[in-house]
This record gives C-alpha cells, sequence and structure tokens, in this order.
C-alpha cells in the first residue's frame, strides 16, 4: 500500500507537499481503517479538493512522473508487448511527465526536484528518495525494515556517480550508470532476482495502477482483465445501469484500435445491444472506470484518479467511496484517491478529516497541500464551511468585466 509521498519543486509546488495516507489517531470511522499486520493503520481514501489551476492534479502528476521514470527503462529493455499488455507502466510508457522546478522565483528553477516515497509490499516498508535536476539524477536512496522492525536499514544510496551499495547488493558488480537513469532502474533491469529488488518490481508492476494518464482507450481496458467480469456486472447492477452483459470483439493479429465493446440489456422481453459509443457519456464513464476499481478491490492495489466525480451523480461517486469504506468489500486494503470538486459527497459521513485535502495557491503563485484534520473540528459541516471559504481552497468570482459597456 502507499504510505506518504512528497514532492518539492515540482511545477506550482515550490516547498515540500506531502500526501500522507497513514491514520491519524482521530476516532470517527475507524471501522474503516487499513491494518496491517503491525498494527499499523492506514487510509483506504484521500481526496483532493481546490480551484481549478490550484494544483490538484499535479500532485497525482508528481507521482506518475517518478514512477514512469523509473519503470520506462524497465518495460523498454525486459517486457515484450504480449507479457506486459496488463501492467500499467509497461502499457503507458510512451506517456512522459515533464519534469519541471517551480518557475516563479530564480532560485527554484536552478535546484532539483525533490521525491520521497514510502510504501509496503507483503512484507516490508521501503523508503525511496530521490533528486533530480535538469534530467540528471543528483541524490538517491533506498532504505527498508521489516513490518515488525523499528529501523530502516540502508539499501543503497546515490551521489552523483558515487554509489554504495549495503546488505545483500553489497557484492553485486556495478557498471557505470547513466546519470539520467535511475539506479533503482538499473537495478531491477540487471538484480531482478535479488529478493529486495524484486519485492519492490512486484509492487511497482502490480501494486499501483493510474486512471486518466494518456486517456487510454476504455475498450482495451474493459477488455483487460476477464477474471474482472462478473464483479463489473455486479458493480452496474448495484449502480441501477440497466447492463446486464457485454463483450469483447477484438482482432488478436492487431493492435488496440481494432477493440469493440458492445453493451446489452433486455428491454420489453426483447435482448437489445449497442456499441458502448452509443451509450450516454455517463455510462461511458462508468465503463472506463469500472475495470479500474474492479482489479483495485480484487487485488488490494493503490488507484489513482483525477478528476473521477467529472460526469458521474453524486449517489454513483458515493458508491465508489463506499467501496472502499467498507471492510467487508475492501478485504484486501485497497486504496482510491482521487480529485474532486463535488460537495455532496465533502462529509464526515463519506470521509474521515485526515482523507480530505485542499490545495491552495499563495500570491506566489506556490501551492500549499494540506489536510482537512489540521484545522476542523469533529463536528465541522465540511462542505459549509469550504464554501465559506474557511479551508482557503475555495475558488472566489471577481466581478471585473463591466458586461453592460461589453454588450
Amino acid at each position: 500500500m502507499l504510505c506518504q509521498f512528497t514532492v518539492k519543486n515540482f511545477r506550482c509546488f515550490r516547498d515540500e507537499a506531502t500526501l500522507d495516507m497513514q491514520a491519524t489517531s482521530i476516532t470517527e470511522n475507524a471501522n474503516t481503517l487499513i491494518t496491517d499486520i503491525d498494527g499499523e493503520k492506514f487510509l483506504p481514501l484521500a481526496v483532493i479538493y481546490g480551484p481549478n489551476g490550484a494544483g490538484k492534479s499535479t500532485v497525482l502528476a508528481a507521482l506518475y512522473g517518478l514512477l514512469i521514470r523509473v519503470m520506462r527503462p524497465v518495460c523498454a529493455l525486459t517486457c515484450d508487448n504480449a507479457e506486459c499488455s496488463d501492467r500499467f507502466f509497461c502499457r503507458n510508457q510512451s506517456i512522459n511527465i515533464p519534469i519541471e522546478p517551480f518557475a516563479f522565483d530564480k532560485v527554484s528553477i536552478n535546484l532539483p526536484t525533490e521525491y520521497e516515497l514510502f510504501f509496503r509490499s507483503d512484507s516490508k516498508e521501503y523508503q525511496y528518495q530521490i533528486s533530480i535536476m535538469k534530467g540528471k539524477i543528483v541524490y538517491e536512496a533506498l532504505y527498508h525494515k521489516k513490518k515488525l522492525a523499528s529501523r530502516y536499514t540502508n539499501v543503497f544510496t546515490r551521489k552523483g556517480y558515487n554509489i554504495e551499495l549495503r546488505g545483500s547488493l553489497k557484492n553485486y558488480e556495478i557498471k557505470e550508470v547513466s546519470d539520467n537513469l535511475p539506479l533503482l532502474s538499473y537495478l531491477i533491469i540487471t538484480h531482478s532476482r535479488n529478493a529486495t529488488i524484486k519485492d519492490i518490481y512486484k509492487w511497482l508492476e502490480s501494486k499501483i495502477d493510474f486512471r486518466n494518464y494518456g486517456v487510454p482507450r476504455i475498450e482495451a481496458e474493459v477488455a483487460l482483465d476477464e477474471n474482472a467480469k462478473p464483479l463489473v456486472l455486479n458493480m452496474l447492477k448495484e449502480m441501477d445501469i440497466d447492463i446486464d452483459d457485454y463483450r469483447v470483439v477484438s482482432d488478436d493479429n492487431e493492435d488496440d484500435e481494432s477493440i469493440e465493446v458492445y453493451t446489452s440489456r433486455i428491454i420489453n422481453g426483447n435482448r437489445t445491444e449497442l456499441s458502448l459509443f452509443e451509450e450516454s457519456n455517463g455510462t461511458i464513464k462508468i465503463f472506463g472506470l469500472l475495470p479500474y476499481l474492479a482489479r483495485s478491490i480484487l487485488n488490494g492495489t493503490t488507484l489513482l484518479i483525477d478528476e473521477l466525480d467529472a460526469k458521474l451523480h453524486p449517489f454513483l461517486l458515493k458508491y465508489i467511496i463506499n467501496l472502499y469504506n467498507d471492510p467487508t468489500i475492501n478485504q484486501k486494503g485497497a486504496q482510491l484517491i482521487f480529485t474532486s470538486h463535488d460537495l455532496a459527497t465533502m462529509n464526515s459521513e463519506c470521509f474521515r478529516r485526515d482523507e480530505v485535502w485542499y490545495v491552495a495557491k499563495n500570491s506566489q503563485g506556490a501551492a500549499k497541500l494540506y489536510s482537512l484534520v489540521e484545522f476542523a473540528r469533529k463536528d465541522a459541516k465540511f462542505d459549509k464551511q469550504y464554501i465559506e471559504g474557511k479551508y482557503g481552497a475555495c475558488p472566489y468570482l471577481k466581478r471585473i468585466i463591466n458586461w453592460e459597456v461589453v454588450g
């Protein structure tokens, strides 16, 4: 699972921005938390609110940009299309998120972009750090610890061209590593049988997923995992969408462009079939989401979605939120992180205070990411106080146009 992610000097985030998935000590909705074998508790949900252009999507883009930076070289050198068609980063290795420093002051633009990522596999917790400046890696380090242990141990440290390997990697031979290639990528490619490296690679390829990067073809996503189809159909039924079946038509000799999806329903005793793109925009959006949601719940993955609420009725959004909040459904510790503008679900019924995050910019154009738990009481009306501007991330409209003159 994802424990914590920090980025600094990336696009609108000049200062450190940390998205923390570790549960705080607040008592509300305690039954929704994910409890690991060592008793540590983590959040199944995180939602990020804020005005357009404030930096909500940038938080997700920063994490995606870091992970694709690590995984792209691995996919390019170790995967073939058939073997890796079900792996997110390998399917999307051509998608690039440029690493751009904060541009509105002369100091930051000449400093590296810094990342820190904490995540957990089945047996260990990892801390990965990397700093990148103008495409070159200036610092990189990896630490790990067993879940029941109290201290991290260093796996490797890299400062410029100086590399130090420790522990089970200590005696490995490292040839010259390009200054734009993450050492973690190099080790996955060259030493994937090492238990630590293998464990990290497994998490990267199967335990974190993104929706909306590169806008993948919906037909390909629906066709991707037949094992998820029964759950997808049951979710459609629970959402009161009258589609009771679908089929995928594809040419095995062609690429994703040849895939078509047909929905099926019974109306007045007769079965009717439509091409997916004859459905409403909302139904198409649901079809684009459900395979991701089903795989996340079935496999216990961390799923990140930009603008989840777009084209979704608030009741459907609440349904999706409840999938992750309900421990009888979310049995494998799946997490959902998303951006939203929806006020109907900004309440204590849907979220704990530590699951609600806001992004706002100051007068210098620098964004800040902060949690509701920092300043709202347990009984606060989140939506009402947000609209009133008490959380500092609500858009205000200024009347500066004289419409009588314009008209």
